[in-house]
């Protein structure tokens, strides 16, 4: 059971960040799983695949249109070397470190959003798409453009992507994981569309048409795409709607984190070693944008873990460190290399696209793996995040 309690402070309201809910609610979850495990004679990874479920726990009758938890947490403890792990903390030492390993679950719910886009065939055979999606640097230019260009049968360098235009149809909107496979899923509403339109305009009877390499085929006859718009621009413009789709499956994304830390006996510090995720979230749209995602949540969910810390003035009810010389965030020198695996799998109940959102779930279940792992490595288990120093320096091992 979970719940969340709202208290009345002299303080400005906190709000959410990423992944609202799920990342600071798993870092308190995942330590419980592995106090549980411990308690039981358990290794973490099979305790939770031990209880691990294809329904939703709070309405049985409603199924996981995909939950592949266990494969992510099965792989990775292999490509991670789980099995090496010395399941009795604080005996691993590599010279003045005290090295340990940790595992969390990574979970996310995917949410389907009404999503529109209009699409037009130029005389010139390029196609634009118009949404009032945003791209806030997580790369909605691209997976859009890669969208269209595909379902019409071009090179994406003849696709053109406006943005971001309240005189555009409306789309989900970026934020929770969910604006790609939305925006993306409107996208192919509208260019099903543009290929009937295309096809009607071309006298061609059949539907079953192949749009490839600028041409559309259908039986024995192929026809350039331009050649539909030579007697003007042919634009469609369709929105994706999902009904009662969620009252039918749960649509979520899962994921497993593997992280090393190495304490310092004599100071206390923490140092990451080596970080890995391996996620299921549908079908990747585009592996370099979704892996720059996922780093990027691993690297925020370091930082909730050991530095990001606010401190209050309980005189004046204000936060002292109010900015980045004060509020410590990750650099490159706190974070080591960072692997992210993503699971063939696409879901085909969740969209068109048969993909999910991403982003959140890169940082779900970070802090739990690292706290996990500084148990491992020291004996000493901190429950208040973050895990700085003073916390646990008092009982670390002796250093004789």
């Amino acid at each position: 059971l979970t719940s969340m309690r709202l208290a009345v402070l002299n303080l400005p309201e906190g709000n959410a960040m990423r992944a609202p809910g799920e990342a600071p609610g798993m870092m308190a979850l995942e330590i419980a799983m592995d106090e549980m495990a411990e308690k039981l004679g358990m290794d973490p990874v099979a305790f939770r695949v031990k209880n691990d479920t294809q329904v939703d726990p709070e309405k049985p009758e409603r199924r996981f249109s995909q939950r592949q938890l266990v494969r992510c947490l099965e792989e990775g403890a292999q490509r991670f070397g789980w099995s090496q792990r010395n399941a009795k903390p604080a005996q691993v030492r590599d010279g003045r470190w005290l090295v340990g390993m940790g595992v969390a679950s990574a979970f996310r719910n995917h949410m389907n959003m009404k999503s529109a886009a209009r699409v037009t065939l130029g005389q010139d055979g390029r196609v634009l798409v118009e949404t009032d999606m945003t791209d806030i640097g997580t790369g909605s230019y691209t997976i859009i453009a890669q969208t269209a260009a595909e379902m019409m049968g071009l090179p994406m360098e003849a696709v053109d992507v406006r943005l971001g235009d309240s005189d555009y149809p409306v789309s989900a909107g970026s934020g929770g994981q969910f604006g790609a496979a939305n925006a993306t899923a409107g996208v192919y509403a509208a260019c099903v569309k543009l290929r009937e339109a295309v096809a009607q305009r071309l006298g061609f009877n059949s539907a079953d048409l192949t749009f490839a390499d600028g041409q559309v085929t259908g039986g024995n006859r192929s026809v350039k795409l331009r050649d539909a718009a030579s007697a003007g621009p042919l634009t469609a413009e369709d929105r994706i709607e999902f009904g009662t789709l969620d009252k039918t499956y749960q649509l979520s994304t899962f994921g497993a984190h593997f992280v090393e830390v190495g304490v310092d006996v004599y100071t206390g510090v923490t140092r990451l070693r080596r970080m890995l995720a391996v996620c299921a979230a549908g079908r990747i749209l585009n592996p370099k944008a979704a892996r720059s995602q996922m780093i990027g949540a691993m690297t925020m969910g370091v930082g909730s873990a050991l530095m990001e810390e606010l401190a209050v003035d309980k005189r004046f009810g204000f936060f002292v460190n109010h900015d980045l010389a004060g509020y410590e965030v990750p650099v490159h020198a706190d974070i080591p290399h960072q692997e992210v695996i993503f699971l063939e799998e696409a879901d085909d109940k969740a969209n068109p696209m048969k993909a999910k959102g991403v982003g959140e779930l890169g940082l779900c279940g970070v802090g739990a793996a690292v706290a996990n792992a500084v148990y491992n490595a020291t004996g000493v288990r901190i429950r208040d995040y973050p895990l700085t120093l003073e916390k646990h320096l008092d009982k670390l091992p002796a250093i004789a």
